[in-house]
């Protein structure tokens, strides 16, 4: 398993507005798709090419474009539907599967209630958007339920990561399968409740507002 933490001044400036508790839902989303797409560019640095041969208004030119089976991009609901605009505006032509994860509070077991991904994704290259990798649980079923698809290349964006989930997921994945992790930052830790500390709060009532 592959760590990335990007380390750039406007990941880092983006990243802290999204960690004060005065910034409103309506900047928490924009800032959160942006913070995505710096993401993103990250992310897809291994994205698969073919070669491809065009003519410009001047002359021939050898180039790239995406290759075939088309990346497929998987937000994790509800929060990682915040994520989604900042990713696909950077690869619009991706396929998009969507995937309905709970995590029980008091047990912290995720379960899954909706699933809108490809029968088979073999061949896939598939990018997870979940914004907060806490205990790990829920990135774990989820990538669980695409292994058993056929994608054998996972990378999660995620906008924070605690140490404890990160050891989760190398404890469930290790060298078995192609797993990269791309996160703006690793925090200090999870408190008593799951949740990330410092943190942000809860990705999905920020974006949101509580239901």
């Amino acid at each position: 398993m592959r760590v990335n933490v990007v380390d750039h001044p406007l990941v880092a400036h983006k990243l802290t507005v999204l960690r004060d508790e005065r910034t409103d839902s309506p900047t928490f989303r924009r800032l959160a798709e942006e913070l995505v797409t710096l993401l993103a560019y990250e992310a897809t640095r291994s994205v698969r090419t073919e070669p491809v041969r065009v003519r410009t208004p001047v002359a021939g030119a050898n180039g790239v474009h995406l290759a075939y089976p088309r990346p497929l991009v998987v937000p994790i609901l509800r929060a990682g539907l915040g994520m989604l605009e900042g990713m696909t505006r950077l690869v619009p032509t991706a396929e998009v599967g969507f995937l309905g994860m709970l995590r029980d509070e008091t047990t912290l077991v995720a379960s899954t209630y909706a699933d809108r991904l490809p029968e088979d994704a073999t061949g896939r290259q598939v990018f997870v958007l979940d914004p907060m990798l806490a205990t790990g649980g829920t990135l774990i079923a989820a990538i669980e339920l695409l292994l058993a698809r056929g994608a054998s290349d996972v990378t999660a964006i995620c906008l924070l990561a605690a140490p404890e989930g990160l050891r989760r997921l190398e404890a469930a994945f290790g060298g078995r399968v192609d797993v990269t992790v791309v996160t703006a930052a690793v925090d200090e830790r999870l408190n008593d409740k799951g949740y990330i500390v410092p943190g942000l709060g809860d990705a999905g009532d920020r974006l949101y507002g509580v239901v």
